[in-house]
């Protein structure tokens, strides 16, 4: 995501104090890492749909299975993506709804969303679906017409997440409606303003009342959704697909949703710059740790053991992956703050641009891939030599997208 465009990916994109109240207390630094995390995990996303390509995972738009064994290595590569990169997404989501829906209040909060996250979803159902799928379509033209093929297939691909976004902005005007009265709501607008700084910037702040995250809260977080996960894969087992959503990722709604509310309450407590470098080095170190032990279990396991159905083997993989995604957040975020918490020419252009590059980065994707089809070449070699080519196009592209007229005001 991004500096002005990721941010206004997320449903509390903005901190600028609100219209027409004065800007009070001391200017506080901006948190640049942020828009960098954003940056690096937009790119994962683009390196995360590239390994799906070439390995033996078939959720793509254009997949070329692997037939040597590199493929496992791309599955691995995906799996420890999945475990904590979108979940990441919606706390940095959750940590810039607070001051957003102070600013503008639910009304003009909520349509924001509606303009920023729906124009971007039917632009990419309506415009860029077509175009990725249009090489399916072609072996069935005979068959079917495309009215019914586009209807017979419809997803949202990665604008899934936008979907979700819009579900929990929603949740979240409803939960602070009926948490507040009036004239608390225009406490927390002048609480919005003073958090936003004397230059009424764009970016996110520090907190003016920070609170020490502790060790212990981090255990029971972990713990409560490792289990929150295991029972909900009683109903929805690792696989299961939503078609009427797009929603490829199911099983892990307990950490969209719970990372969501931790992210605001990141903001609202300050927890990103209460944790210490030992913490982040910690973070590191469990997430290695933890990894080993799973991959270990997993080597040991019958094929399809864990993947949900009250199983042990279910129950070690929600452990891994609520110990492993919220050890990299911590781990992540104290690095980036202590060592990319600054922004030159270059770093501005990408944060720009991120929002419009998770767009279109699907026809990026497959345009690129179908390019390369007729290439033999062991699995890794097409996923470095396709993501060394569609990384930087995607910025490219991303580019220009945004310089159509008004498309920036959305992008």
């Amino acid at each position: 995501m991004t500096a002005d465009d990721l941010r206004r990916m997320a449903p509390g994109g903005e901190t600028a104090p609100p219209d027409g109240l004065p800007d009070t207390g001391p200017q506080r630094p901006r948190l640049q890492y942020v828009d960098n995390l954003r940056i690096a995990l937009t790119a994962l996303v683009v390196l995360h749909h590239v390994g799906v390509t070439y390995g033996n995972i078939p959720a793509w738009y254009y997949t070329e299975p692997a037939k040597d064994g590199s493929g496992a290595a791309l599955d691995l590569f995906v799996m420890f993506n999945q475990a904590f990169f979108m979940g990441f997404f919606f706390m940095i989501a959750g940590y810039f709804t607070p001051p957003s829906y102070a600013r503008k209040g639910a009304r003009f909060y909520y349509r924001d969303r509606l303009k920023r996250l729906g124009i971007p979803l039917l632009v990419f159902l309506l415009l860029i679906r077509p175009l990725v799928t249009l090489h399916v379509f072609e072996g069935l033209r005979d068959e079917v017409p495309y009215w019914a093929f586009y209807l017979l297939s419809w997803d949202a691909g990665p604008m899934w997440f936008v979907e979700v976004l819009l579900v929990f902005a929603a949740a979240y005007v409803l939960v602070r409606r009926r948490a507040e009265p009036r004239t608390e709501r225009r406490a927390h607008a002048a609480e919005a303003g003073r958090v936003a700084g004397p230059q009424g910037g764009r970016g996110p702040r520090w907190s003016s009342d920070p609170r020490p995250l502790r060790p212990g809260a981090v255990i029971i977080f972990t713990a409560a959704l490792a289990l929150a996960t295991y029972l909900w894969r009683f109903l929805v087992p690792t696989g299961t697909y939503v078609p009427f959503l797009g929603l490829p990722t199911p099983n892990f709604l307990p950490q969209y949703a719970s990372f969501f509310v931790i992210g605001v309450l990141a903001f609202r407590r300050g927890w990103p710059q209460t944790l210490s470098r030992a913490a982040g080095r910690t973070g590191f170190a469990v997430a290695a740790g933890a990894t080993l032990v799973h991959l270990v279990a997993t080597a040991t396991s019958p094929d399809g053991a864990s993947l949900g159905h009250g199983t042990w083997q279910s129950l070690a993989a929600a452990a891994w992956e609520s110990t492993f995604a919220v050890s990299m957040v911590i781990g992540l975020t104290v690095f980036f703050r202590e060592h990319l918490n600054r922004q030159g020419r270059t770093a501005a252009f990408l944060s720009r641009h991120a929002f419009a590059v998770y767009l279109i980065h699907p026809a990026v994707l497959v345009g690129v891939s179908f390019a390369f089809r007729r290439l033999d070449a062991p699995a890794a070699v097409k996923f470095t030599l396709v993501a060394a080519l569609a990384l930087p196009l995607c910025w490219v592209v991303a580019y220009a997208v945004r310089s159509l007229p008004r498309a920036d005001r959305v992008l």
